[in-house]
């Protein structure tokens, strides 16, 4: 039995259909190529095509034996849901919709979602649980939320048992190198520092110093890239296990500004990265860090890369031997 996963040739998915494969899994790549790079994806069945393309879906199905789904394909840029939300909710909503119904048709069983923090949107305490409210302070929140609301909607009435993970700022890369983080446009601050430190931008943009935070700038919690990627794998494991959903937040528990994010690339990289403070962002919350204990406990969820300067290494390590992405390798 394989697991199809959308969106497998982005940075998160191919992280974790790589680390899939290692631990013997048969696995199936659904993208379309938006924002993902087929040489990210590696001895695993390709196929590019949209969620809402049932043919392409069908045809997966009729290729091999799918029992279950880890979908990321979605888009992901808080500013650009904020000036163009119907493109959010067409893609996301309406995407993940086309899909789900795919697998009811199918009888699939088990889906993983990757769902986000900014789900939260402001959130009320520090850190934050599974419990707390839901209030997005954007569409690509919103877009999420609903997404999670409509599978827990879907296991009630289909017996389609869904994990959502909201994770935290996702970061790093494979620490051997093969695959890393190449986005265009980059929005991610680890990339965008490193970026700087390569030479390819003049300085970083600090996107508001006049939040209630320590320093003035936004506080994140970082998490590595593969530490998501096992994340995924155990919430199946358990889920196929348990047959029962639930919702987990995967970070590590610890906040970091933007500033002290500037400072440990440049004690990582050894280069002067030059930063200016910017207007802030719309819909950026000033402080988000997670409560992971729920994962911890109930997925036996172990975080291998906890410390900021192991991810900020990792991802320079790969933005040095590739830094035209995988444009490197076209």
């Amino acid at each position: 039995m394989a697991i199809l996963v959308t969106g497998g040739a982005g940075y998160i998915g191919s992280h974790t259909v790589m680390y899939l494969r290692e631990q013997n899994e048969e696995v199936v790549v659904l993208d379309n190529l938006t924002k993902g790079h087929e040489q990210a994806v590696v001895d695993v069945p390709f196929y590019k095509g949209d969620l809402t393309d049932g043919k392409v879906i069908d045809q997966i199905f009729e290729d091999h034996s799918i029992d279950s789904v880890i979908h990321f394909a979605a888009s992901s840029l808080v500013g650009e849901s904020v000036t163009n939300p119907l493109e959010y909710y067409r893609n996301n909503v309406a995407g993940s919709h086309a899909l789900v119904s795919k697998l009811v048709e199918h009888g699939v069983k088990h889906i993983v979602f990757s769902s986000t923090a900014a789900t939260y949107g402001n959130p009320e305490r520090t850190p934050i649980e599974e419990s707390d409210v839901t209030a997005p302070t954007n569409p690509y929140g919103e877009t999420k939320l609903a997404i999670e609301k409509m599978l827990r909607w879907c296991d009630d009435a289909y017996g389609l048992k869904s994990v959502s993970l909201r994770y935290f700022n996702a970061a790093g890369a494979d620490p051997e190198g093969r695959i890393g983080e190449d986005h265009d446009p980059e929005s991610h601050l680890i990339p965008i520092v490193l970026q700087a430190a390569l030479g390819q931008r003049e300085q970083v943009s600090i996107f508001g110093d006049d939040y209630d935070t320590k320093d003035g700038t936004c506080v994140r919690d970082y998490i590595h890239v593969l530490d998501l990627a096992q994340a995924h794998y155990l919430a199946l494991k358990k889920m196929k296990e348990t047959n029962e959903s639930g919702v987990y937040n995967l970070g590590n528990g610890k906040g970091f500004t933007v500033k002290e994010v500037i400072e440990t690339c440049r004690s990582v990289t050894g280069k002067t990265i030059e930063a200016e403070v910017a207007p802030r962002r719309a819909g950026d919350p000033a402080t988000l860090i997670a409560s992971s204990s729920k994962a911890i406990n109930e997925l036996g969820w172990n975080p291998v890369y906890p410390e900021l300067s192991q991810i900020v290494a990792h991802a320079w390590s790969w933005h040095q031997n590739n830094p035209k992405g995988y444009g490197d390798n076209e």
